[in-house]
């Protein structure tokens, strides 16, 4: 691990820990032992990731530090930037294909995203619904309608009505493409403890507020690391004997386990099968 690698690691902890409501956006942490805590976006345009996140999706911007370094707050999660790493490309074409918000009134969230000078792409993004004016009906009866959006640097961004919802917009999704995806399930079951669940368009697998989805991809796709979605973030608890386990069941750390005594968080990051990099931290949600 190379010693700038690190320093950047711990700079994003430090604007972390100056986030006076990290822990509230976090709630759903003491539902379960892994929840999901954060993506992490490379971008050389923060106004025009602020214009996205905050001004049309409705996220808080907190502003930290002589740097004026931001991350975005949403119901259970948070969204950190490295602002000096260009991406090599978007989200489509990799493992984590997109990111999913549940909204009350979708007809308002593709309004706003179109008023906001953003594209709509559910015409291509959601094959076997019916589309009418960017949004997708639902597969069956009882079903959620959809949107997809393209934001900065092209992060594909998925919008599902969720009518009793009684916030404007939270966490609902991190949905995985891969020609395995049923491989890829299975291994976020047995290495987060993920609930399985099929019977859908796809498999998926559930931690306490955020659903994972694998769809099959008849293409090949690469890894995150490098692309608009850098990284996705699992919250652990206990995560030294977690990380001890995971070593015990073959799992390579990519960044080992360490403490940031300053902050009270711990940290350590892995790569999944296919090419997902994925940050662990411990006390994201207890950050004051």
């Amino acid at each position: 691990m190379k010693r700038t690698r690190i320093a950047s690691i711990a700079a994003a902890l430090l604007v972390l820990a100056s986030a006076s409501n990290a822990s509230a956006q976090l709630a759903a942490a003491k539902n379960g032992p892994i929840v999901y805590g954060h993506h992490h976006l490379n971008t050389t345009n923060m106004a025009a990731q602020k214009k996205f996140f905050v001004d049309t999706l409705g996220g808080k911007a907190i502003t930290i530090g002589t740097n004026n370094a931001e991350i975005v707050e949403f119901p259970n999660v948070l969204i950190f930037f490295r602002t000096n790493q260009a991406p090599a490309g978007g989200t489509r074409g990799t493992t984590v294909n997109h990111i999913g918000f549940s909204v009350p009134n979708l007809r308002q969230m593709v309004d706003k995203v179109k008023a906001g000078g953003f594209q709509m792409i559910t015409s291509t993004e959601a094959p076997g619904r019916e589309v009418k004016d960017d949004i997708a009906g639902p597969l069956q009866p009882g079903g959620a309608s959809i949107a997809f959006a393209l934001g900065p640097d092209d992060v594909k961004v998925e919008f599902v009505e969720a009518k009793q919802q009684t916030i404007p917009i939270a966490l609902h999704h991190v949905h995985f493409f891969n020609p395995k995806n049923t491989d890829m399930q299975a291994w976020y079951v047995k290495t987060f403890g993920a609930k399985p669940r099929s019977g859908g368009a796809f498999p998926a697998a559930d931690l306490p507020g955020v659903a994972l989805n694998f769809s099959p991809s008849a293409d090949p796709v690469v890894g995150t690391q490098g692309r608009a979605l850098d990284h996705i973030g699992f919250e652990v608890k206990d995560l030294e004997a977690f990380c001890k386990k995971l070593e015990a069941d073959g799992i390579t750390l990519a960044v080992p386990y360490r403490k940031v005594p300053a902050l009270g968080i711990a940290i350590a990051f892995i790569t999944d099968p296919w090419g997902t990099y994925i940050e662990m931290t411990e006390g994201l949600d207890k950050v004051p």
